[in-house]
């Protein structure tokens, strides 16, 4: 179902050769053979453009225009195909192609074709897909329009914060969200929907990264989930219809500019308002993306509709579909909800030549990678059994981290996760090394148990994790146990999961061996009590190699390594949004 559930339909828009009778253009529309008849064609090629739902006509009528023009390509004509596509759904049919699934989407299971043209409604789509699929890059990815990401309102509630006049921030908002009942917050699962995943990452970053600004971002983060949508039709529909409406329903929530544009269009009782916070999060940037796999001619012809999307019909359309150029600027005919900015901060591209791509590329995927993390924590709660290496490497001091050690930082990361997880999970730690209890190297220290009876005692071992100053890693037995303790007591629709924490190679004499421990994890997989095993390794000194192995062994696992382990709590998150499977 898409995302946005709204009417869908394709169309295609063809230029024949001169041996062509009529072509399509649009619904209803004809253009005749003797239209086209002056076009000397040596072939011709469909360009397949699959555009977020919004977008797509703008499209389409640009196309249209260029087509009747006379598009072609080194003599040969170009029919273009403009189809909507979900952004969700077009990211986990590119992923699936790459071999790869993204958190929070599953696999398409080749029910989407994947377009010669992506345009979806944010460059985080492509960054995600490119997290997991690093040989996805796409050609050209400049952004085609804009719409900015606000806080959606009933005008009423609205006014009682001081707007139009007033120019609220992150801050306050989030001392609103948190402050009681005083709002009733929503927003569309970030995982499947850009608005809010923007919505949050400006959340993150008034909340700040200190404790008491991730108890701030953990209660605004359980605000919103109690209002979450999985497609935006759905949330919108949640905001008060009529005045005596107002005490009940929802009260804001992160949307796009053209999402109040489309609402307030429809002329409803009680309107929305568009918030303008600051600072501005990231709005939504459409990009062209041309899909790497395009052969070449297809490839001209791609660049040529994107020229094309540059002229005032591209321009003018958005705008009556209410959405603005990449410029920040709106064409005629645009809609703008009050208290709008004439002009809103242009989306754009960093110079790839000066590094300075690779870099804003690199921290703005880190940091959706955490807040989805967190957002997967609180509104996916599981069965985890947390499993720290305690050897003596952990004793290493962390120069980028104040000269704290692997232990301590870790530590933190532990308990910043604890917090995250509300009183529906059930947690367990053990803590492993060399000869831990006997000749075993594997000591439990607390059971998976509910945190709503385990959470004080769960704290107090994360307080008492020490290293064991001769103590060696014995990575594989542990692992083994660990995985066979958590399917042993398997629950049916839940996560379960082992995480398990290292920063060496397995160093276990009398241990199993690599190809014994491989054997036994493919002998105990099974499909109807499927055992996630996720293994975060901590600085330089661990094998992905081997840890692979072991995950793969397992048929469902993943390894996050935290070569700068005072980065471990980013990584900590990341692998906390990995978790699949029930």
């Amino acid at each position: 179902m898409s995302g946005r559930h709204r009417r869908t339909f394709s169309l295609t828009i063809i230029l024949a050769s001169a041996l062509a009778a009529v072509v399509v253009v649009g619904a209803g529309s004809w253009l005749g053979y003797e239209q086209l008849s002056a076009k000397d064609c040596s072939g011709q090629l469909t360009l397949d453009v699959a555009a977020v739902s919004e977008i797509s006509g703008a499209v389409r009528t640009a196309a249209a225009a260029w087509v009747k023009e006379d598009a072609q390509v080194n003599g040969v004509c170009v029919a273009v195909n403009v189809k909507e596509l979900d952004p969700a759904a077009g990211a986990a049919a590119i992923a699936e192609r790459h071999g790869v699934t993204i958190a929070g989407l599953g696999g398409a299971a080749g029910q989407t074709e994947v377009p010669d043209v992506w345009i979806p409604d944010s460059s985080s789509w492509l960054l995600r897909v490119g997290a997991d699929a690093p040989g996805f890059i796409p050609g050209d990815a400049a952004p085609i329009a804009e719409s900015p990401v606000v806080l959606a309102m009933p005008a009423p509630v609205a006014k009682q914060l001081g707007w139009p006049a007033k120019q609220l921030k992150w801050q306050e908002m989030l001392a609103a969200l948190t402050g009681g009942k005083t709002l009733r917050p929503g927003i569309v699962d970030p995982t499947r929907d850009a608005a809010g995943l923007a919505g949050l990452l400006a959340l993150g970053g008034a909340a700040g990264s200190d404790a008491a600004g991730t108890q701030k971002k953990v209660a605004a983060l359980r605000a919103l989930a109690e209002n979450s949508s999985s497609i935006r039709q759905d949330l919108v529909e949640k905001f008060p219809g009529t005045a005596q409406e107002l005490t009940t329903g929802l009260s804001a929530a992160p949307l796009s500019e053209e999402d109040v544009v489309a609402y307030n269009a429809a002329k409803p009782a009680v309107p929305l308002a568009a918030l303008y916070l600051d600072p501005a999060p990231a709005a939504l940037d459409y990009p062209f993306a041309i899909m790497p796999e395009v052969d070449p001619q297809k490839g001209l012809a791609a660049a040529a509709l994107h020229k094309a999307l540059g002229g005032p019909v591209f321009r003018n359309a958005l705008a009556a579909a209410g959405l603005r150029g990449p410029d920040g600027t709106a064409g005629s005919g645009f809609a703008a909800p009050e208290g709008a900015p004439a002009t809103a901060t242009p989306v754009g591209r960093a110079s790839a030549d000066s590094g300075e791509a690779v870099t804003i590329a690199a921290k703005t995927t880190a940091a959706i990678s955490g807040v989805l993390g967190s957002w997967a924590a609180i509104t996916k709660p599981g069965r985890v059994l947390a499993v720290f290496d305690v050897s003596g490497s952990m004793l290493t001091t962390v120069p980028t981290a104040g000269g704290l050690t692997r232990n301590e930082v870790t530590k933190r990361a532990a308990v910043q996760g604890l917090s995250l997880f509300d009183d529906r999970w059930a947690v367990g730690t053990w803590f492993f090394s060399t000869n831990m209890v006997g000749k075993r190297p594997w000591k439990e220290k607390v059971p998976i148990s509910p945190l709503t009876a385990a959470r004080t005692e769960l704290s107090k071992s994360i307080a008492e994790m020490e290293p064991k100053r001769k103590g060696d890693t014995g990575l594989y037995d542990t692992a083994l146990a660990a995985y066979e303790n958590v399917q042993k007591s398997w629950q049916p629709g839940r996560v379960n999961s082992v995480l398990l924490f290292t920063d060496g190679v397995n160093e276990n004499p009398g241990g199993l061996t690599r190809a014994e421990l491989l054997t036994k994890l493919k002998k105990l997989r099974d499909p109807n009590r499927e055992v996630r095993l996720v293994i975060i390794g901590i600085g330089t000194g661990v094998d992905r190699n081997e840890l692979t192995a072991i995950t793969k062994a397992t048929g469902s696992g993943a390894v996050y390594i935290a070569e700068d382990p005072a980065k471990i709590g980013e990584i900590f998150l990341q692998a906390i949004a990995s978790r699949s499977g029930a």
